[in-house]
């Protein structure tokens, strides 16, 4: 299986903001976030995270060792970084809504992120067959795993939402990924 986790909340997260390679730590409400995690995310074999400080201060709540994978990292946001998204130019959001080859000025498009997480993704199926492998990683990527556990393309991330420290399970059966849950968020239960 995979637990895909959305790392959990940051300044940046709570004021609304793009972060996308922004290497921003957890704030207090971020670090309360991951420490609910182990609640619904057992069993854990194999951590692989992204390079990010956020992704990594996530993960040390499941106790190993992470496998850095740079595949994982947040779309590259470009000139959008650290902009609050109602301040992104209506014409250029309409663009890289509808535009999977669009990417902001020294930004990354939605097909090149795309290609790098489904990538990452197939390199871990024959694995999650039998083990629980947990990825920390950031929304799109995440949107993009459910995308390529579903066999859709990556233009459904612009219609999903995933909160901070939430998990998507994706299992491995013999035909293939299947999408098992979406969005769970320990910190959000009762």
């Amino acid at each position: 299986m995979l637990s895909i986790v959305r790392h959990a909340r940051t300044q940046a997260n709570a004021g609304g903001l793009l972060q996308g390679r922004l290497d921003l730590p957890l704030d207090e409400v971020g670090r309360t976030q991951a420490a609910a995690l182990p609640r619904i995310v057992t069993g854990v074999d194999r951590v692989v995270c992204s390079p990010a400080v956020r992704a990594l201060q996530t993960a040390e709540v499941f106790g190993l060792e992470p496998s850095i994978d740079e595949r994982w990292h947040e779309m590259a946001y470009g000139s959008f970084e650290g902009m609050a998204i109602n301040e992104v130019p209506a014409d250029q959001w309409q663009r890289w809504i509808t535009e999977p080859d669009y990417a902001p000025e020294g930004g990354e498009s939605l097909r090149q992120l795309g290609e790098r997480v489904r990538a990452a993704c197939d390199d871990l199926l024959d694995e999650a067959r039998e083990r629980h492998i947990v990825v920390v990683t950031h929304a799109t990527p995440v949107k993009v795993a459910m995308a390529w556990a579903l066999g859709v393309d990556e233009s459904i991330t612009w219609r999903s939402f995933v909160d901070q420290a939430s998990v998507t399970r994706i299992i491995v059966r013999d035909r293939g990924p299947a999408l098992a849950g979406f969005n769970t968020a320990p910190h959000l239960l009762p």
